[in-house]
């Protein structure tokens, strides 16, 4: 059993370490060019891409299966657009997997474990990888979209004021979009830039506005396109509309900063609380399976895993509403 399990062995970490070495290489070589003060989309430009693949390359609308469960894939899609990922569910998934696998042949070789519970054990280490590595991967895709999140809502006034300027200026709404677009950095100069580019495929204004702040999942975005749309239906002064707005935004941003400094430690106190249990019970799962696996006939166990699990589910629920404080 051992000698053939052995070569098995050898071939998933080969392959696994291959993928992860790709994708953490591609991961830097991304992250070095987004830490660039450059726009993105004009970046790709320059280097002599045309604008349809530019626009393609950027907005990445990837084929969805046949059969989308409940919406998943659409939604995972739209979630790793918003945190500005240019990596496609597939890829993203082989990487995770990759990770998980690394894990657990490592676990496996460190435990040597031998006689008839060997195989429970690498079942209960192997769903104890996949746990670790599914929360690495959420908690890194989470934090790029709330980091690209408040890096737009900070960028948002600034480019409403060069609009406001170019629409006062004589300019059309749209000259004034491309000149934000040119003059901002990315994200925002990519997400106007998008906007400039589905207006000239023959997109209207308006549409191409709900499609940014559907991309992007910001709520100052969605402002934007409200303000936009009901002014091109009732009328009014569209300069004074992003004036006015700018100056919403502003104080809204500076609220929202308030309002997390004074819940900081209530909401790290959250984090810790929500992530400690899993992350515990899987690196012990990982590292010493058998703690569980000894357990598994006791006949109170599954019950008291089933109560604890339903307790869990319910705290985290709880502790969501308390600290999701809409502004």
């Amino acid at each position: 059993m051992q000698s053939l399990l052995r070569p098995l062995i050898y071939v998933l970490a080969f392959v696994a370490v291959v993928v992860l070495v790709q994708a953490i290489g591609g991961i830097l070589f991304s992250s070095r060019d987004r830490s660039r003060r450059l726009n993105r989309r004009l970046a790709m430009l320059e280097s002599g891409m045309k604008q349809n693949d530019v626009y393609a390359a950027l907005v990445r609308n990837m084929t969805v299966p046949r059969v989308d469960f409940l919406g998943i894939h659409q939604g995972f899609l739209t979630y790793c657009r918003q945190a500005g990922l240019l990596v496609s569910p597939f890829r993203l998934f082989l990487i995770v997997a990759s990770a998980a696998t690394l894990l657990w042949l490592a676990s496996f070789m460190l435990l040597g474990a031998g006689g008839s519970a060997t195989v429970i054990n690498a079942v209960v280490s192997l769903l104890a990888s996949w746990t670790l590595s599914l929360l690495g991967a959420w908690y890194w895709i989470t934090h790029k979209r709330n980091a690209r999140l408040k890096k737009i809502e900070d960028q948002m006034p600034l480019a409403l004021d060069i609009i406001n300027r170019g629409l006062r200026a004589g300019h059309p709404v749209i000259s004034a979009v491309q000149l934000a677009a040119n003059e901002m950095g990315d994200p925002i100069g990519t997400e106007f830039g998008l906007i400039v580019d589905e207006t000239a495929y023959g997109l209207e204004f308006k549409d191409a506005l709900t499609n940014f702040a559907r991309r992007t999942g910001s709520p100052d975005a969605h402002f934007f396109a409200i303000s936009v749309g009901i002014q091109s239906q009732t009328g009014g002064n569209l300069a004074e509309i992003l004036a006015g707005l700018a100056t919403v935004i502003r104080g809204r941003c500076t609220l929202a900063k308030r309002v997390k400094a004074l819940s900081s430690e209530g909401r790290t106190s959250a984090y810790v609380l929500s992530a400690l249990p899993p992350l515990l019970v899987s690196f012990i799962a990982l590292t010493q399976p058998g703690f569980y696996t000894s357990k598994f006939t006791d006949p109170i166990f599954w019950p008291t895993v089933t109560v604890t699990c339903a307790v869990y589910v319910l705290g985290w629920f709880l502790i969501r509403r308390v600290i999701n404080i809409k502004i």
